[in-house]
């Protein structure tokens, strides 16, 4: 893409998002607009919001991109995506608006009287938005490089600047409009390019998806490299090369006759390393070499499920593991959950749920596709190992000319208005905790919190090369599973439930998950059972976290204040009209009087 190109669409993306980050503050003025926009957003905003901020890097990048690397398992993740917003409707979402909270720490306090559990479940929510944050910038470096040429931490510093702005303006009234314009052109984004993607694949023939063999240059193509990758070939294979690979660098040579020509090496079947900077070109139709850790697959491999494609081990595990990740991963996502405090009663948080649904459902049909024709249009996307981008590269590869260009740059907005919109809600969300467990709650304070909230995730991005988008963002996922799962719908269907108890399996679902999440980001990926149940912790940490709060509730079951808890109780799960009154000074919202 034209870098002028890519930059006028990173630009109408900021643009916009200022301009109705600005018409968010003009409507912001108590400090309830900041923290949960005075509980006054309709059903439907309310859920394109939540699409807007849900719908992240690891939706628009991420899933195309593992899928096109690993194969059908990996649409485990936009299953989990959305279902999880079935046990969120099913199990939390009217409760926990009625319980009146304005953070997951304030519900922790409420249901269990304890600033001890409130403290632990502050850190949580810092935790999990800083590891769901860092991906987002992660990607928006990845889009800058692939589209401009810029450095990787220049688009992480755009995105965080432009959240940190839009958060500490308006709070959650600005975040809600932001996010609500971000999910209808992050849609947008996805689905015009896929229609002529598809047109594209059908005019050459539709060419298999599951064809008996490994993925082959379908043209005489040149491999830009940016980053020093290694890779491996399958069969010996005469390319030409500028640049540096295995450790000697190549430029131009005399061509027999006069001239000159670019240098023509033998690759030998096995490990090649590519430095950054060098352009390797390989003949048409011989097997594309795949970065080292992913392993060529046939199609009919790639499209059979737990065939372990792409050289992921265990992959039965796996699969189960992720699922039980997004699905309850979903429910214990602040950024998420804040949203239901928003609405005005809990039957407007069930019809928000019930919205979201839908809209995730037509959205992750689209990914997918990406990451399917990825493999027979752009397969050098393997051999780099930036699968991540296939989204950004596919419209341009397929579409010559103005158009290509106008469709990746509509996917380029997109991509940002994913990162922006995510990083948003984090941003919020880390800052409505700050500030009112140590800035007292004032506008003020939620301000100077936005800044604390996206400086330390930016500062990691910066510092570490990252894992990729999906999987960094299904490690947030494993550890929300974790810590707010359990919290949640033990605190909202169990009595017995104690601060203790819950405590304890706060620190140890949570805690044993997020040392799996560092473990896994230091060592990288691996194989064996070891790296499968680090890479992938949910299916035994969710289970350890539900069993220590149980078994610690049922061993301190005397620290229960009957009457505190009924009247919690009460107020989660009796409807609205009952016991209710309306606000003093603020005629027609109610109050419990339970």
């Amino acid at each position: 893409m034209n870098p002028a190109l890519g930059f006028t669409a990173l630009a109408v993306v900021l643009v916009a998002t200022v301009a109705v980050g600005v018409y968010g503050l003009r409507l912001s003025r108590a400090t309830s607009d900041f923290y949960v926009a005075s509980r006054e957003v309709s059903p439907l905003w309310n859920a394109s919001a939540i699409g807007g901020e849900y719908l992240s890097a690891a939706s628009f990048l991420g899933v195309a991109g593992l899928l096109m690397a690993y194969g059908v398992d990996m649409l485990a993740y936009p299953v989990g995506y959305t279902a999880g917003y079935l046990v969120l409707l099913l199990l939390v979402a009217a409760p926990l608006r009625r319980s009146g909270a304005y953070t997951l720490p304030d519900f922790a306090e409420e249901r269990l009287g304890s600033t001890a559990v409130r403290k632990v479940a502050s850190v949580f929510v810092a935790v999990i938005a800083w590891l769901y944050l860092v991906p987002q910038l992660q990607g928006a470096g990845l889009t800058l490089e692939t589209v401009t040429g810029a450095p990787r931490w220049a688009g992480a510093v755009v995105v965080a600047a432009a959240v940190t702005g839009v958060s500490a303006a308006g709070g959650m009234r600005s975040v809600t409009l932001v996010q609500g314009f971000h999910f209808w052109l992050k849609l947008t984004a996805i689905a015009v390019p896929a229609v002529f993607l598809v047109l594209a694949w059908r005019s050459a023939g539709t060419p298999s998806l599951t064809a008996p063999d490994v993925p082959r240059f379908p043209r005489t193509t040149a491999v830009d490299i940016d980053q020093r990758v290694t890779f491996d070939v399958t069969a010996p294979v005469t390319i030409t090369v500028s640049g540096g690979l295995d450790g000697t660098s190549y430029g131009m040579e005399h061509a027999p006759g006069g001239g000159q020509r670019l240098v023509r090496v033998r690759l030998v079947a096995g490990a090649h390393t590519a430095a950054a900077g060098s352009t390797l070109t390989f003949p048409e139709g011989v097997p594309v070499p795949h970065k080292a850790g992913t392993e060529p697959a046939t199609g009919a491999r790639w499209a059979s499920p737990l065939s372990g494609a792409g050289g992921r081990g265990h992959p039965l595990y796996a699969v189960y593991s992720v699922l039980l990740a997004t699905f309850l991963g979903t429910m214990g996502l602040p950024h998420v959950l804040v949203r239901f405090y928003t609405n005005p009663d809990g039957r407007a948080a069930r019809r928000t749920t019930l919205l979201v649904l839908i809209l995730l459902s037509g959205f992750y049909l689209l990914p997918p596709v990406y990451g399917a024709l990825g493999r027979i249009f752009a397969p050098q996307l393997l051999l780099t190992g930036q699968t991540d981008t296939a989204v950004l590269v596919l419209p341009q590869i397929t579409q010559g000319g103005e158009a290509g260009r106008l469709l990746g740059a509509l996917a380029t907005a997109g991509a940002f208005a994913a990162f922006v919109s995510t990083a948003s809600g984090l941003t919020v969300s880390v800052a409505g905790v700050v500030s009112q467990d140590l800035l007292r709650g004032s506008t003020r304070g939620f301000r100077w919190a936005s800044l604390a909230a996206a400086v330390p995730p930016l500062v990691m991005t910066v510092a570490t090369p990252g894992l990729p988008v999906a999987d960094a963002i299904g490690l947030a996922f494993a550890v929300a599973a974790s810590s707010f799962c359990p919290l949640l719908v033990l605190g909202i269907w169990w009595r017995g439930l104690t601060d203790l108890g819950a405590l304890l399996g706060l620190v140890a679902g949570g805690g044993l998950a997020a040392v799996a999440v560092v473990l896994t980001s230091v060592r990288g990926t691996g194989g064996g059972w070891s790296a499968a149940l680090l890479e992938q912790p949910a299916a035994w940490t969710v289970p350890i976290a539900f069993a220590v709060m149980v078994t610690g509730s049922l061993l301190t079951r005397g620290r229960i204040s009957a009457a505190a808890v009924d009247r919690v109780m009460l107020r989660m799960h009796l409807p609205e009209e009952v016991g209710a009154q309306p606000e003093p000074g603020r005629p027609g919202v109610p109050v419990h009087r339970v």
